[in-house]
C-alpha cells in the first residue's frame, strides 16, 4: 500500500495532531507501508526523503501555526512519480486542499481526518460571527471524502449535526511505556521546589481556547485556603505564556514546552492533572495523564467524554464551571487515598489502549476505501 498525506501542520509544532501523525508513520515504517508526507517547511528543520515540505511563514493570530505556500505541479510531479493507492487530508487549509484537488484529479481513493475544533474555536479569537461559514466550507471540503476519521463519538455526533457524512471514528492510543508512574522523579520535584506539594499540572497549548482563564480563577481560590500545600506546573508554550506568566501566583511554574522522556518526567512527579479546556475533539493529554498513573479533572465536554468516567478515572466538571473545578481540586486535596484510586485506575484504563491496534484498525478502512474504489472503478467500465 502507498499513501500520500497532507497536512497543514507537523513537527516541530507540537499538538495532538503531529503527535498522531508520528506514531502512525512509525507503524507505516514498521509494516513496510510506503508513504509520501507533504507539510510546511518550519525553518532549517530536516526531515527524510519521504517528507516534503513547502515555503510557509507564521499565522498571524496563532504564531505557532504555519502557513504553507505549496507547489501544485511540484506535488502532481511527485505523486505521479510515487503513484499513491490513497489519499489521507489531515488538515483542510492550504496543503490540504491540494491533496485534495490532486485525488479528484486523478481519481484517487481520498479519506481525511477532523482534529481540531475550529468553528469553536473562532469565539476564543473574536471570530464567532465566522463560525456558520466554517461549518459551510468544512461540509464542502469533506463532501468530497469517501471516509471522515474522528477521534471519537463525541465529535462524530457534531459533525453529523452539521451535515458532513461518511463518518468513522479513529480513536487516538497511548505509549503506557513512556507514560507511567514509573516515570515518577524525586530529583525534578527538587529541582521545581516541590517535594513536598500537591502539585497540579497543566500540559497543553497556553491559548485561549484552552480555557485558561478557568484555571487561573480556580487556582487563585485555592490559594486563598492551601497556598503553602499546592503548586501549580504549567507545561507548554503558546500565545498567552507571557500575559499568564505575568499574572503568575508565586505557587505556579511555567516550564515552557517539553516534550517526550522530560514531559514524561513532569506528568509522573506531579499528583493531579487540570484541564479545563471545554474545545477537545480528544484530549491526548487526558489519556497521558492517566497512563501517569495522576488524577485528572477535566472538562466532561466533547471528546474527553470518551475517556473520562467520572468517579472512576477522574472528575468530570462543567464546562467552564469554576465551582465545579474549584469543588473537585479542593476534595483531592484534602482525599489522598481518592487521588490514589483515581489514578490507578486512570492507568488500568490506558492499558488496554495501545497505539497498534488503533492503527491496524485504520489500514484495514484504508483498504476497504481503496477496494471499494477498485469495485467502482471496474463497474464503470464494464457499464
Amino acid at each position: 500500500m502507498k499513501v500520500a498525506i497532507f497536512t497543514d501542520t507537523f513537527f516541530p509544532q507540537i499538538n495532538g495532531v503531529t503527535k498522531t501523525l508520528n506514531k502512525l508513520l512509525g507503524h507505516f515504517d514498521e509494516n513496510n507501508i510506503d508513504y509520501r508526507v507533504f507539510i510546511p517547511q518550519d525553518g532549517n528543520e530536516e526531515y527524510n526523503s519521504k517528507i516534503v515540505g513547502f515555503f510557509s511563514f507564521r499565522f498571524f493570530l496563532y504564531p505557532e501555526c504555519r502557513v504553507a505556500l505549496p507547489n501544485y505541479l511540484s506535488i502532481v510531479e511527485q505523486l505521479n512519480d510515487f503513484k499513491p493507492d490513497l489519499i489521507h487530508v489531515v488538515t483542510p487549509f492550504n496543503i490540504g486542499l491540494c491533496g485534495l484537488k490532486y485525488a479528484k484529479t486523478y481519481q484517487i481513493p481520498l479519506v481525511s481526518s477532523y482534529h481540531t475544533n475550529i468553528p469553536q474555536y473562532l469565539a476564543y479569537f473574536n471570530l464567532k460571527f465566522l463560525e456558520n461559514i466554517s461549518w459551510n466550507f468544512f461540509k464542502w471540503f469533506h463532501s468530497h471524502c469517501e471516509k471522515n476519521y474522528c477521534p471519537s463519538n463525541a465529535t462524530l455526533e457534531v459533525l453529523k449535526e452539521h451535515g458532513i457524512n461518511n463518518l468513522e471514528v479513529w480513536g487516538r492510543g497511548i505509549d503506557v511505556e513512556q507514560f507511567s508512574p514509573k516515570r515518577r522523579n524525586k530529583e525534578l520535584r527538587l529541582h521545581y521546589h516541590i517535594n513536598d506539594k500537591i502539585v497540579f499540572l497543566y500540559v497543553g497549548r497556553m491559548s485561549p481556547e484552552k480555557d485558561l482563564d478557568i484555571f487561573m480563577k480556580v487556582a487563585e481560590q485555592l490559594n486563598h485556603r492551601y497556598m503553602k500545600q499546592i503548586h501549580f506546573l504549567m507545561v507548554g508554550d503558546g500565545p498567552l505564556l507571557h500575559e499568564l506568566r505575568e499574572k503568575a501566583f508565586d505557587n505556579m511554574t511555567f516550564t515552557g514546552l517539553k516534550k517526550g522522556h522530560e514531559l514524561a518526567q513532569l506528568y509522573a512527579s506531579s499528583d493531579v492533572f487540570l484541564f479545563p479546556s471545554s474545545t477537545e475533539t480528544y484530549g491526548n493529554v487526558i489519556l497521558e495523564a492517566m497512563a501517569s498513573g495522576i488524577a485528572v479533572i477535566a472538562c466532561g465536554e466533547g471528546g474527553i467524554r470518551e475517556n473520562l468516567v467520572d468517579g472512576f478515572n477522574g472528575i468530570s466538571c462543567g464546562s467552564r464551571n469554576v465551582a465545579e473545578f474549584h469543588e473537585a481540586c479542593e476534595n483531592l486535596i484534602r482525599n489522598p487515598a481518592l487521588r490514589k484510586l483515581l489514578g490507578e485506575n486512570g492507568r488500568k484504563y490506558t492499558l488496554q489502549m495501545t497505539w497498534n491496534r488503533i492503527f491496524d484498525r485504520l489500514v484495514k478502512s484504508y483498504e476497504s476505501v481503496i477496494q471499494c474504489s477498485v469495485g467502482k472503478e471496474s463497474n464503470r467500465k464494464t457499464a
